[in-house]
C-alpha cells in the first residue's frame, strides 16, 4: 500500500516537475521576505469622516494626514526600488529596536496610534478651554533594553514603582532619579488583566541612571463634548497626532482654519501640545503632492528636510511648521483666504 503511494507521488512529480518547480520559484520570489522593507511614497487620509463630533462645524478645504507606504522586502519589489525613483530600501535593523521584530514594532505603533489619538483630543480641548477629565492613564511598555535586568515583560501596564502610583513616564523617571545605581526597585504591574509584582534593577549610564525600558501613555477620559475619533486595523504609528489635533480644533470653533486650502501634515504631538520630529517625512510630502496638497505642515525637526525637497522637485506648496499646536494654527491664520 505504502509502496503504491510512494510510485503515485514519484510519477505525479515526474510529470510535473516543471509546473512544481515554477510554483516554487513563485513562492521564494513574492512569499520570502528578505530582512528589508522598502519606503514608497504614501497616501493621505481626510480626517473629515474620522472626527465625530455632534454640532461640529464644517471646513472649506480639508485636512488630511500623510502616510508612508511600506512594502514587504521581496525579491521583485526589491528590484523595481532600483528602477523606480523614491524607492527606498530600508534594512530592518534600522526601523526597529536592536532586539525588536517587526511583529513586536507593528504592535507598539498600534499603541503609538492610540496615544496619538488621545493625545490630540487632550491638546485641543485644553487649547479650547474644553472640559476633559482623565479618569485612567495606562503606561505601557513598549520596549525593554537588552540590558535591563528586570522580569518586566513587553506590554505590561505600569501602575505603580515603589508604592508611587505612575500616572506619567515623568513620574517614573522621577523615582528612578531617587534611586542609586544597583538599586533593585519594585513594580506593580498589569499582566493578563493580573496584578503582579515585578523588580527592575538601576544602572548608569552616560545620560544618567536608566532601568532601560520605554513606555507609551493611553488615557481613559470623558470629554465635553463627547468625540470619538475613527481609526483602521491597518494605520499605526504617532505621526498623525499633529493633523488629528487640527482636525479636532477646527471641528470645535466656528473659524475656518482651512481657508479652502487642501492642507496635509504629519507630525506627533503630545497631550499638552508639543509638536514631535517623525520619520520617513521624504516619503509623506511625496504622497501629499500627488494628492494635491496646496500646504504641507512637518515639525521643525523635518522643516529642512521638506524645503529641500521642495527645492528640488520644484514642487508649487507652501510648507509651515513649529513647535506647538497652537503656533501651527496661528501660521494657518496668517494664511490669506484661498481664492
Amino acid at each position: 500500500m505504502i509502496n503504491k503511494i510512494y510510485e503515485k507521488i514519484k510519477s505525479f512529480i515526474k510529470d510535473n516537475y516543471k509546473f512544481l518547480l515554477g510554483l516554487l520559484v513563485i513562492f521564494l520570489l513574492f512569499y520570502v521576505e528578505l530582512p528589508f522593507v522598502i519606503y514608497t511614497p504614501g497616501d493621505t487620509i481626510d480626517l473629515k469622516n474620522r472626527i465625530i463630533l455632534e454640532d461640529k462645524y464644517e471646513s472649506s478645504g480639508k485636512l488630511q494626514m500623510a502616510y508612508v507606504r511600506a512594502v514587504k522586502g521581496t525579491l521583485p519589489f526589491l528590484g523595481l526600488s532600483y528602477l523606480i525613483d523614491d524607492w527606498d530600501i530600508m534594512k530592518k535593523e534600522d526601523i526597529t529596536y536592536e532586539n525588536e521584530t517587526i511583529k513586536e514594532k507593528e504592535y507598539k505603533d498600534k499603541i503609538n496610534m492610540q496615544a496619538s489619538i488621545d493625545n490630540a483630543i487632550l491638546a485641543s480641548y485644553r487649547l479650547l478651554g474644553k472640559e476633559i477629565k482623565i479618569n485612567k492613564v495606562h503606561n505601557i511598555v513598549t520596549y525593554i533594553d537588552k540590558n535591563a535586568d528586570t522580569d518586566l515583560k513587553l506590554y505590561d501596564e505600569i501602575i505603580s514603582i515603589e508604592g508611587v502610583d505612575v500616572t506619567s513616564l515623568d513620574e517614573y523617571r522621577n523615582e528612578v532619579l531617587k534611586a542609586k545605581e544597583n538599586d533593585i526597585l519594585t513594580l506593580k504591574v498589569l499582566r493578563n488583566k493580573k496584578e503582579i509584582e515585578v523588580k527592575i534593577k538601576v544602572y548608569n549610564t552616560t545620560d544618567g541612571l536608566k532601568t532601560g525600558i520605554s513606555m507609551i501613555s493611553t488615557y481613559d477620559y470623558t470629554t465635553n463634548p463627547e468625540i470619538d475619533i475613527k481609526s483602521k486595523m491597518s494605520e499605526s504609528g504617532p505621526s498623525g497626532g499633529l493633523m488629528m489635533a487640527l482636525g479636532i480644533y477646527d471641528a470645535l470653533v466656528e473659524y475656518d482654519i482651512t481657508k479652502g486650502y487642501n492642507i496635509v501634515g504629519t507630525g506627533t504631538i503630545d497631550e499638552y501640545g508639543k509638536v514631535g520630529e517623525i520619520g520617513g517625512v521624504k516619503y509623506k510630502l511625496l504622497g501629499a503632492y500627488k494628492q494635491g496638497a496646496e500646504i504641507f505642515i512637518c515639525p521643525k525637526e523635518n522643516y529642512e528636510e521638506v524645503k529641500s525637497i521642495v527645492k528640488q522637485k520644484n514642487y508649487d506648496i507652501i510648507v509651515l511648521t513649529g513647535d506647538s499646536l497652537d503656533e501651527i494654527i496661528e501660521s494657518l491664520k496668517e494664511l490669506p483666504e484661498k481664492e
